[in-house]
């Protein structure tokens, strides 16, 4: 299960994932962007269709029920204005009788108002009248009656809340305008105007929209994702192919599908993938090549080198009877000629890691002893230099499955260049474990080296200074071959190195291949300075620390040791 998978399990975890996914993925990236611009194209779109059929709904609307009540109005005046009043009460009644049916049924709406302007003469029995019981002179706002009071051949019109039967409101709308009824006067008459029905209308309009705009949203996305999965298939496939072909897949190639594009940039690729195989396989012949040349030189040369090496020993016994210039002659003989063995040697391990052919022999060592008897050894050599030679060790006892003499390769160049780059300092090796891996740091307090020279101090044949002459011999591979002594343990070799203040090579070497990522027990940049060298930091004999470590449990110590 991969890491994102499992992130999606926990929906508190989400916002994690969609991120990963939104940073990983073209695809997630552009049908994102993709639907969310549509979505809010979309929702602007149907929000303004809503709004102009909601607006022009309401117009017509309004403009129908403006001239339904402009008629009924206009029928009651009518029937007022033919009718034959006189000064008898009951014929005014039954005439106000009569516009109070003529209103409602002239018009589409039952729910009439008339109220009265003008004092109403004493005794004449006509009065103000509502239609509908639920809808009160409340309704009528001041304003409205105002402008109808104000402007008598002009209609006026408000939006109200209309009070259905079930008690809910429904939207409308109520017209105002006057009626003449001679020898009493002016009436207000208002008729109001249900618009429930161009409510449902515009419902019904706006849920078309939304649900039309969600499936075009749908719709849209699976656009999308086929369109996306046309054009992202080959462009994943390619970044897939070159992935194997970087990682040394050199056959891999990329399918090519018709004349467009994506066929055009396939061919191309394949083109190079073609032109890299063809010359990485050349590099590979050229190389064997120069590892059979080097090899075969090497093996050719050492049976002479044998007996030229046998010959310049025998001079060199027999140098005291020559003269003195003979005798610098033979000296300097028999050193060269050790010097062309030790690179003829160098040589010949090289080819062996370049071949592929080096296997390790591997024995129960331990690294802090093994690292006491290079001092010993090299001892002379670092007095004949000035410089003196310190042991710490705080650990590295236990025995680990190691090439002994591999690794004393490496600890014989390590102080060794560092008592040639040692400018007569004392020089501290560091021999330290933990649970995990033994390690051994070499640190002089030398010339030191800059960053760009510190990359390059593995390189083959490669001095940071080439004006420097090599005083204690070395052929230049040394540093080259103790980084694949470190590689073939499983272990790392690194180096710190500052000018004016010196150098430090931390070897570590794991306890087994299981822990290759450990944490090294020597740190790579030091801790002390060059005060705590010169004065304080003593040698610590090996007698007094042991350790014992056990596979599967937690290390313990004893003494000083952890």
């Amino acid at each position: 299960m991969s890491a994102t998978t499992a992130l999606w399990r926990d929906w508190r975890s989400w916002p994690e994932a969609v991120t990963t996914l939104w940073r990983r993925s073209l695809r997630f990236r552009t049908i994102t962007i993709t639907l969310l611009l549509t979505s809010f194209a979309i929702f602007v779109t149907s929000v303004i269709m809503a709004l102009v059929i909601q607006n022009n709904l309401f117009e017509s609307r309004r403009d129908e029920v403006l001239s339904d009540a402009l008629r009924a109005v206009a029928e009651a005046q009518k029937r007022v204005d033919s009718a034959e009043v006189t000064d008898n009460p009951s014929g005014l009644r039954a005439l106000w009788g009569d516009v109070q049916e003529t209103i409602p049924r002239a018009s589409s709406s039952s729910r009439v108002i008339a109220l009265q302007i003008d004092e109403i003469p004493v005794g004449s029995g006509v009065r103000g009248f509502l239609t509908d019981p639920s809808l009160s002179e409340d309704a009528i706002s001041a304003g409205l009656r105002e402008r109808v009071v104000s402007f008598p051949d002009r209609q006026s019109w408000q939006s109200i809340a209309i009070p259905m039967g079930d008690g809910s409101v429904a939207p409308g709308i109520v017209v105002g305008q006057q009626l003449f009824l001679p020898g009493i006067g002016a009436f207000q008459v208002y008729i109001a105007y249900d618009l429930a029905d161009a409510q449902q209308t515009l419902q019904f309009v706006q849920s078309t929209l939304w649900a039309a705009g969600f499936v075009l949203i749908a719709i849209v996305a699976g656009i999308s994702w086929i369109v996306l999965r046309l054009v992202s298939k080959p462009i994943i496939e390619a970044s897939e192919t070159s992935a194997r072909l970087a990682a040394g897949d050199l056959e891999v190639r990329l399918p090519v599908h018709g004349e467009d594009e994506l066929a055009t940039l396939a061919q191309s690729f394949n083109a190079m993938a073609d032109s890299i195989e063809s010359q990485i396989k050349e590099l590979g012949e050229l190389s064997l090549v120069q590892q059979r040349f080097v090899s075969d030189v090497s093996h050719e040369l050492r049976t002479p080198l044998t007996t030229i090496r046998l010959a310049a020993d025998m001079l060199n016994d027999q140098r005291d009877q020559f003269d003195a210039t003979t005798s610098r002659t033979t000296e300097l003989l028999h050193t060269q000629v050790q010097r062309f063995e030790t690179l003829l040697s160098d040589l010949l391990e090289i080819s062996r890691y370049d071949a592929g052919s080096v296997q390790l022999e591997l024995e129960a060592t331990s690294l802090a002893e093994l690292a006491e008897d290079i001092i010993d050894q090299m001892r002379p050599l670092a007095e004949g230099r000035g410089s003196e030679l310190r042991l710490v060790a705080p650990g590295g006892y236990s025995p680990v499955d190691m090439d002994a003499r591999r690794v004393r390769r490496v600890l014989r160049n390590l102080i060794g260049n560092a008592i040639e780059h040692g400018e007569g300092h004392p020089i501290v090796i560091t021999v330290d474990s933990n649970q995990y891996a033994v390690a051994v740091g070499v640190r002089d307090f030398g010339l030191g080296m800059s960053p760009v020279d510190a990359e390059r101090v593995f390189d083959r044949f490669w001095r940071a200074d080439p004006s420097r002459q090599r005083t204690i011999g070395g052929t230049g591979l040394g540093l080259s071959i103790a980084l694949g002594d470190a590689k073939l343990h499983g272990g790392t070799l690194a180096v710190w190195s500052e000018l004016a203040v010196g150098t430090n090579f931390v070897l570590t070497i794991p306890r087994s291949h299981d822990h290759a990522d450990g944490s090294s027990p020597v740190p790579l940049e030091p801790q002390e300075n060059v005060a705590d060298v010169n004065g304080m930091t003593q040698p610590i004999q090996l007698t007094e620390l042991r350790e014992v470590y056990f596979t599967d449990s937690i290390p313990t110590a004893t003494g000083d040791d952890s």
